[in-house]
């Protein structure tokens, strides 16, 4: 019968491995202590735009830090879904364009409008292809047109065709996102394709798109940065920080186009001097909303609650935060 080992005769090989998993067992218990001690800032950002830019280049988390705060970055396809995220409370701040925080009003009133981006009406168009007969606004009768459904371009669609006479039952909108949107447009699915930057500049340097018309003298087409109610409600100085931390950023992108294109060309999936063009159609300089932005926002919103689209009447005043909250 073998000899029955002693339990002392392990102690040499096991205490270094006992003493390792302790260490190891303090350490992570004392990294969950120091980030459970940190509040969290969740952003939302699109692939294209300012906050990829202040992701990309750091400056916002050195900002947040000294407060207390870390980040974690969500990416978005678009504005529609970037604030159902915020209204399920999966994210505390994000952008998007002019339209889709009306629809996420229209489903809950957990948004803030903290802040946009001056009046960019170039950075969007309606699209045909370069031999198409459809010459004018109203040659869209009758006609296929792509759009990503309650995005900042639907209301540049809606308020072109107003322009022209026609209306939304006068065409058939084929509700796409960008990507399937530029894919039918290419294989000539559709009769036309309403696109914003940087999809509109990469369709332009394709070669085969003609622009019928672009936002101007139609739309304002402004950028929002929006937060949810409740993180707006105890986090201002957080706010603060994030709108600071834009700005500078902000001001870096105006005076270095080239560098900001070759910055976000990575992410985008689009060549820097395609990016180069659409930033030059951008505009800079994030403020507050003033009286006459909530005014036209407001008017939007009442625009798609006349055509039925969205279910209630919409207060834009109401959800804007205000300056010291």
């Amino acid at each position: 019968m073998p000899a029955r080992s002693h339990p002392k005769s392990l102690a040499p090989t096991l205490l270094p491995r006992l003493w390792l998993a302790l260490a190891a067992l303090i350490f992570a218990s004392l990294t969950l202590a120091a980030h459970a001690d940190d509040k969290v800032v969740r952003i939302g950002y699109q692939k294209y735009g300012t906050l990829v830019l202040l992701k990309g280049r750091g400056n916002l988390e050195p900002k947040l830090k000294a407060l207390g705060y870390r980040v974690q970055w969500s990416e978005f396809p678009s504005g529609p879904p970037l604030l159902e995220a915020l209204n399920a409370g999966a994210i505390d701040f994000g952008s998007a364009g002019e339209t889709p925080p009306i629809f996420a009003q229209a489903a809950s009133d957990a948004l803030t409008y903290v802040a946009h981006e001056p009046a960019a009406p170039k950075g969007e168009a309606i699209l045909v292809p370069k031999a198409s007969p459809v010459q004018s606004l109203a040659d869209l009768r009758g006609r296929k047109v792509a759009l990503n459904k309650g995005s900042n371009v639907h209301y540049l669609l809606v308020r072109a065709l107003e322009s022209a006479g026609l209306s939304l039952a006068d065409i058939t909108p084929v509700y796409l996102a960008p990507a399937d949107g530029r894919a039918a447009f290419e294989r000539g699915a559709v009769d036309a394709w309403v696109i914003w930057d940087p999809f509109f500049a990469a369709a332009e340097a394709g070669g085969n798109a003609r622009v019928l018309a672009d936002g101007s003298g139609l739309v304002p087409n402004h950028q929002f940065y929006l937060s949810s109610r409740d993180f707006s409600a105890k986090n201002g100085a957080a706010l603060d920080a994030i709108v600071a931390a834009v700005a500078e950023v902000d001001a870096w992108a105006k005076d270095n186009t080239d560098a900001a294109a070759k910055e976000l060309s990575p992410s985008v999936g689009i060549p820097a001097p395609i990016l180069a063009a659409a930033l030059r159609r951008q505009t800079y300089g994030i403020r507050p909303l003033d009286a006459g932005v909530t005014a036209e926002q407001q008017r939007i919103a009442d625009t798609f609650h006349g055509l039925g689209l969205v279910p209630k009447a919409i207060d834009i005043a109401g959800a804007v935060r205000k300056p010291g909250s």
